[in-house]
């Protein structure tokens, strides 16, 4: 007698291990079979759930189920021409199987054809009533799509179904984020927690969804009653120290953060928030601890070195930040931010030569934000080297065509550089487009305020726009 396998998979499961390990043959009903397999591919045990495949076929050969779970595998290993042909076989026995087209959706969306996937998804839907699986597999191939629209109705007719799929849930918040629509994410969370008064999760997407509106008093609601809906939900406290460090209430933020700490293991993020904190309410040895302890935590987060660098740059320890930048590029080189905070702290040490590496490391990097070109040119303008400062400020002005600052800079330099013609079409063309930033030139190079030309086109300027 074969056994129930709902009642008892384990036993279906050590029977099907021993028998492996035997010469002996045991009889398995089907169902059995599929419970066996299922436990195999949940758990990566492949080559295990191939095996039942194989003997649950040669004792049930005409078990379309097993079969649909051998299509599963033959995908799986992107043997496509192998699983249609089984397809085929199945569809001819039984052409009204949605899993048929279930299965045929799967391996289109493997081979990047999403399109062709709805429509089968869309035909399967058609051939039965319980259709939560295919309006959750719809949506996920709306999302390869990048139609998010398409993709929020299909999540949220899954919610409709069962308000319990969370998976669901954080997919319809994450379209609408998507979608910039935090108005009608607010509504949707709104509803369902009208039906739902006491789910932590839409409370705490609500909350975020308020927060990223600058809705913060409301955020802070919605958080509380996240943490009363479940007082173990971290993700709730730590959101709702986000929101009070906004709103300047330091101490009940870090009240949150130690919350945190408290219920689970302590995270670098945390500590990261803890250490912040306590250096906005002045408490510097606590801040120092919380931010030591999160490079201690987890070496490789940028925002811990970063804070722990800032920290000393701010109090003017600036060997100490160059300290712990050095270690933070000795973890992961490879990081602009970490270059970049570099090279501003050599600059503050006038230490101009290491700091034009640093910002040339930066830039190699990816880092093309408009200050590190600035102040990239500012520290080859100290260091007199105009003809590198020059080729800096024409490459920043490739990212920032528009920038007064770059360009009232780049006019300077070249008169520096003794580049008259240059000069000049650059600070004409500049001042016609940012007249009102004239300042700019003007505080950085003082030496050329009664520079002829210069306040011919700049009293010409004035009568125009007069």
């Amino acid at each position: 007698m074969a056994l129930d396998s709902n009642e008892y998979p384990d036993k279906s499961i050590s029977k099907f291990e021993s028998m492996l390990k035997t010469d002996d043959v045991y009889f398995f009903d089907a169902e059995d079979f599929e419970e066996i397999i299922h436990h195999y591919l949940n758990n990566g045990k492949m080559s295990l759930g191939k095996k039942a495949i194989q003997i649950g076929l040669e004792q049930h050969p005409n078990s379309l189920e097993l079969k649909l779970l051998q299509v599963e595998v033959l995908a799986f290993e992107d043997k496509f021409e192998a699983a249609e042909r089984l397809l085929d076989e199945i569809q001819n026995i039984d052409a009204h199987n949605e899993e048929i087209y279930i299965q045929r959706a799967n391996i289109r969306s493997k081979q990047d054809n999403h399109q062709e996937a709805v429509n089968l998804l869309t035909e399967a839907l058609h051939l039965t009533d319980d259709n939560f699986d295919i309006h959750s597999l719809l949506g996920m191939e709306y999302l390869f799509m990048d139609d998010y629209e398409k993709a929020k109705r299909s999540f949220m007719k899954c919610v409709e179904m069962d308000d319990s799929d969370y998976s669901s849930l954080y997919n319809v918040i994450y379209c609408f984020e998507f979608l910039e629509d935090f108005d009608g994410g607010i509504h949707y969370l709104n509803d369902y927690l009208e039906r739902n008064p006491y789910c932590e999760v839409a409370w705490h997407q609500l909350g975020k969804m308020y927060y990223a509106m600058d809705m913060f008093p409301e955020a802070l609601t919605a958080f509380d009653f996240a943490v009363i809906s479940d007082d173990t939900f971290i993700g709730a406290y730590f959101e709702k120290g986000k929101v009070l460090e906004k709103l300047g209430r330091y101490n009940e933020a870090i009240e949150n953060y130690e919350s945190t700490i408290s219920i689970e293991d302590p995270t670098s993020h945390a500590f990261l928030r803890l250490g912040k904190c306590h250096e906005k309410l002045g408490n510097y040895e606590m801040a120092k601890y919380y931010f030591y302890h999160t490079v201690h935590e987890d070496p490789l987060l940028d925002k811990g070195w970063l804070a722990i660098t800032d920290f000393h740059y701010r109090q003017k320890n600036y060997e100490k930040a160059l300290y712990y930048i050095n270690k933070a590029i000795n973890i992961d080189g490879e990081n602009p931010l970490y270059w970049k905070k570099a090279a501003k702290i050599y600059f503050a040490l006038e230490n101009f030569d290491e700091a034009d590496f640093a910002y040339k490391q930066a830039v190699d990097l990816g880092n093309y934000e408009l200050e590190t070109w600035k102040n990239w040119a500012d520290v080859l303008k100290r260091i007199g080297d105009f003809n590198s400062c020059i080729q800096v400020l024409i490459q920043g002005i490739e990212f920032y065509p528009q920038s007064a600052v770059l360009n009232y800079k780049l006019a300077g330099i070249y008169l520096k550089n003794k580049e008259l013609e240059e000069a000049k079409k650059v600070f004409g063309e500049t001042l016609q487009k940012n007249s009102s930033k004239l300042q700019l030139f003007e505080k950085e190079f003082p030496e050329f305020a009664e520079v002829k030309w210069i306040k011919d086109m700049i009293s010409k300027i004035k009568k125009t726009a007069k």
